[in-house]
């Protein structure tokens, strides 16, 4: 490595990916492991620490070249204090995680909500490059967004904008991890999905996923790819259903911001995109105002998981004024 680069750190529902990446280079050397959300916040700390200490080591990278430690947080926070207010799919709440990771890291530690970073990438390293204003919304264990107002990134009064996953789509609909029912991510993300196929398997349907739900096993973005390239009927019912709902949603958010393009990213897109957009784009089309949509275009991110990691790059160039 020959850059001053950063460790970028996206922390997912159910994974921690550390990367070490600059402008140049793009990823030096990356570290994937699951995450426990039954851990203490100490306990998250301490696991953080180690993934980053554990990254520099094993890839002989040396101290001197990395420049700040960025976090992707899958929930509320303020970039400026370092304070997550919420972060329901890590168990994390009102919990300072910068001033207790800087005292376990010599380096200086900058945070952003995961889908903001998300946006940020795109924006900045992927197909999001000529648009104006934007919005990035991430499909997985939750769902994410992050707006791009005029090239920058928009995060409102409170650091909150963009919390898409948290509108409200069904009046006593089923519960969300944020305490209420009925949010957009309980009833079109990944987790909504394969909870709702574990109840028609429950229920006696039949599915090529039966085996892996009476074994336990945990339902992936990768199994449901497996089930659709099957043509498993309870699974693409319940996955037509999340595309018509996110459809229906990205035209309301059109109708009110008009904006340019809106990109599909996170896991389940990712797994899917070639069933998934085709879905998504069609609700969309029935359900916006035609003057709002008829330039809008509607793109798969590519950048996949790195789209966060590279976002990491120009938030330490907007707080630290560093280059990398």
């Amino acid at each position: 490595m020959k850059k001053n680069s950063i460790i970028s750190i996206d922390m997912g529902g159910t994974k921690v990916l550390a990367c070490v990446v600059n402008s140049k280079e793009g990823i030096v050397a990356k570290l994937k492991r699951p995450t426990d959300p039954t851990d203490s916040a100490k306990d998250y700390v301490h696991q953080l620490a180690k993934i980053v200490k554990d990254l520099i080591d094993k890839n002989e990278i040396s101290k001197k070249k990395i420049k700040t430690v960025c976090l992707g947080i899958p929930g509320s926070l303020n970039p400026v204090t370092g304070k997550i207010g919420l972060a329901p799919n890590l168990g994390l709440k009102n919990f300072n995680i910068k001033y207790n990771l800087e005292k376990e890291l010599n380096f200086p530690v900058l945070i952003e909500n995961d889908a903001n970073l998300g946006a940020l990438g795109i924006k900045n390293f992927g197909v999001g490059k000529k648009s104006k204003n934007l919005l990035a919304v991430f499909v997985g264990t939750g769902i994410g967004g992050g707006l791009i107002f005029d090239r920058q990134l928009y995060r409102g009064s409170d650091f909150v904008a963009g919390e898409i996953g948290h509108m409200l789509v069904k009046k006593n609909g089923p519960k969300c991890g944020c305490g209420k029912n009925g949010c957009f991510e309980a009833l079109a993300s990944r987790t909504a999905v394969v909870n709702k196929i574990i109840s028609d398997i429950e229920l006696g349907k039949a599915s090529v996923l039966s085996r892996a739900v009476k074994s336990g096993d945990r339902i992936k973005s990768k199994l449901l790819l497996a089930a659709v390239t099957k043509n498993d009927k309870v699974t693409c019912k319940r996955i037509r259903e999340a595309c018509t709902t996110i459809g229906k949603m990205l035209a309301s958010v059109t109708n009110l911001l008009n904006l340019d393009t809106i990109i599909l990213a996170g896991g389940m897109v990712d797994a899917l995109d070639f069933y998934m957009l085709p879905l998504i784009k069609k609700s969309f089309d029935e359900h916006v105002l035609a003057d709002a949509g008829n330039n809008l275009k509607i793109v798969s991110s590519q950048l996949g998981d790195d789209a966060a990691i590279f976002g990491g790059i120009p938030l330490a160039e907007e707080f630290l004024g560093i280059k990398v």
